[in-house]
């Protein structure tokens, strides 16, 4: 199963990737105490939830794309892949952010953190 959540930004999409299209940036990610990025995995710090690490698969300046997927946490996960993409809309931009994770049991975590970094995201954002 996988977890897919759109989020409307009145900003332009230049503005929005300049943040997420940053691994190492962390302001905007809710729960996140701290991020040791190397340039293809990046550790967290979680707030209650110990550490994790992200291995960064892409970032596609050309479609405003990135893929990642956690390579190590605890507990472990037996997969967890994600992507997050951003188009032009009227309003500004459209968030398309899509998590695959398992086991199933961790979805309302994964879609709580996603939703409270996207209201993080705003504000970082201005709005």
């Amino acid at each position: 199963m996988a977890i897919e959540l759109e989020f409307k930004l009145p900003h332009a999409v230049a503005d929005v990737w300049q943040i997420i299209s940053d691994p190492g940036r962390i302001d905007w990610v809710a729960g996140v105490a701290s991020c040791d990025y190397d340039g293809q995995i990046r550790r967290f710090k979680m707030d209650g939830a110990g550490e994790l690490a992200e291995q960064i698969f892409s970032v596609d300046n050309s479609t405003h794309t990135i893929t990642y997927g956690v390579v190590e946490s605890t507990p472990p996960l037996a997969s967890h892949r994600a992507s997050m993409a951003l188009s032009e809309i009227p309003e500004g931009t459209l968030l398309t952010w899509r998590t695959a994770v398992e086991p199933e049991a961790v979805e309302p975590f994964i879609k709580h953190g996603m939703d409270a970094s996207a209201a993080k995201l705003l504000t970082v954002l201005g709005s």
